[in-house]
């Protein structure tokens, strides 16, 4: 299989991550009713450490690497202003999508930089930084569809959210794509792409996840933060010591 052939398949079955959490969050009863809210809670915490990680493990360090001090923080924090204009806008049209942006603001950026490693000839880390990334879409899938689907309009059809997924998941492979033969040439601007994704994604947890996963009198929650953050951790060192 050739590296083109490879990096779509990664960038592929990594965004397919994101309906196969769609799909999981279908499942309306577990019983008793209390272990069906703690799931959920804890299931929201954990895609809120799964994203974290993402920043603070690959995002913000190799996104800085490349760029000056004043250039890495006017792609931050340009990442966290345009993430509260969309608030904003999505707050206006009265619309919840806070988790849809999150997904999506660190599935491309890591599907670009997967896109130029394999064309910097990296490719020892490429399959752990794929798998990184579905098991972080899993819960995120998650989470977007059960914000989605508590504002949507009875009728609409469920089924369609997660069609939605499944065409979302090809951003993927194209973001890859544009990594491997535009973007590797220009270092510098990859960097400038990871860091506004972090500011944005940074801005995201705290505005719509982190809030959504207090829950009163209970403790796993919390954890599944932890849980998630463990699991970005666990991601970066199998990519570091195989690079």
């Amino acid at each position: 299989m050739t590296d083109v052939m490879m990096m779509i398949v990664f960038t592929l079955l990594a965004g397919l991550a994101m309906p196969a959490g769609a799909l999981l969050a279908r499942i309306e009863r577990i019983h008793p009713d209390w272990l069906e809210n703690e799931l959920r809670h804890s299931v929201v915490a954990f895609g809120g450490g799964a994203l974290l990680s993402a920043v603070a493990l690959v995002l913000v360090p190799e996104g800085a690497a490349r760029l000056t001090a004043s250039s890495a923080a006017l792609c931050f924090a340009g990442g966290g202003l345009a993430f509260m204009a969309l608030d904003v806008l999505l707050d206006r049209f009265k619309t919840r999508a806070g988790q849809l942006a999150a997904m999506l603001s660190d599935f491309i950026p890591e599907s670009l930089a997967l896109g130029a490693a394999f064309a910097y000839g990296s490719k020892s880390g490429a399959l752990l930084l794929a798998g990184l990334m579905a098991l972080q879409n899993l819960p995120e899938g998650f989470n977007a569809y059960r914000e989605l689907s508590a504002t949507a309009r009875p009728g609409n059809g469920r089924g369609r959210a997660v069609k939605s997924f499944v065409g979302m998941a090809l951003l993927g492979p194209a973001a890859a794509l544009a990594g491997y033969f535009w973007l590797a040439a220009n270092p510098p601007l990859v960097s400038g792409i990871m860091l506004f994704a972090a500011g944005g994604i940074l801005y995201s947890v705290f505005q719509d996840i982190a809030p959504q996963a207090v829950l009163e009198r209970h403790w796993a929650p919390p954890m599944g933060a932890v849980l998630g953050f463990l699991l970005g951790i666990l991601g970066h060192m199998l990519i570091t010591h195989g690079a």
